[in-house]
């Protein structure tokens, strides 16, 4: 049996993301297999045969393959800074949902056959809404980060990303300040070191 948790990653992607900061704030040890994309580990599909990150296979050969349930399960284990008490269920769902659609085809318009400018405009919205609701206290449920905060904030990152010269010109002073204080984190840079693809024949790289 495995000593620790198996976690399959992707360092850019905002899902893969999410789940690394709530592991990584929790204290877990796990190994951290960063894959690529294009050439998927043969253990990691037949893990999730879905073939999308993260995928996280517990010692007991369990399963998890949702962001969100790799998230509260690690959470649920030890939560130091409190983040399962500042969550927004409703905002994250809304995030997954119609802004990670418009985030898509903003971002990746010849996939989808789409305007992106259209698709920006519903993307800022979203960004609109957070805006305010930082407006009051900083963070997105309160004064301290939360799973709320790391569960959004990935995908805010990855939209400001695609024009950075529009998005530094928005009038959102409250988003730019909570994202780049997310950025500069300890935390964030800890989960976003770069290691080399993992495969059969490589060591995987412990975290923790």
């Amino acid at each position: 049996m495995q000593a620790d948790p198996i976690l399959y990653s992707f360092r850019r992607c905002p899902y893969a993301m999410r789940a690394r900061l709530a592991l990584t704030i929790s204290g877990a040890a796990f190994a951290l297999r960063e894959i690529k994309l294009s050439a998927k580990p043969q253990a990691m599909l037949e893990a999730s045969p879905k073939g999308t990150v993260p995928v996280l296979v517990l010692p007991d050969g369990r399963v998890i393959d949702e962001s969100l349930d790799i998230m509260r399960w690690a959470l649920m284990r030890h939560d130091p800074e409190g983040w399962l008490a500042r969550d927004d269920g409703a905002l994250v769902t809304t995030n997954d949902g119609a802004f990670k659609h418009a985030l898509d085809r903003y971002k990746y318009p010849e996939r989808h056959d789409g305007d992106a400018l259209t698709h920006r405009a519903r993307g800022l919205a979203f960004l609109e809404l957070l805006d305010r609701r930082l407006s009051t206290a900083g963070q997105l449920c309160g004064a301290e980060r939360g799973l709320a905060d790391a569960a959004i904030m990935p995908f805010v990152r990855q939209f400001a990303a695609v024009d950075r010269t529009w998005f530094d010109a928005l009038p959102l002073p409250h988003l730019k300040r909570w994202l780049e204080q997310h950025l500069a984190s300890e935390l964030f840079d800890q989960i976003m070191q770069r290691f080399a693809p993992w495969s059969p024949d490589t060591a995987g790289v412990q975290a923790s």
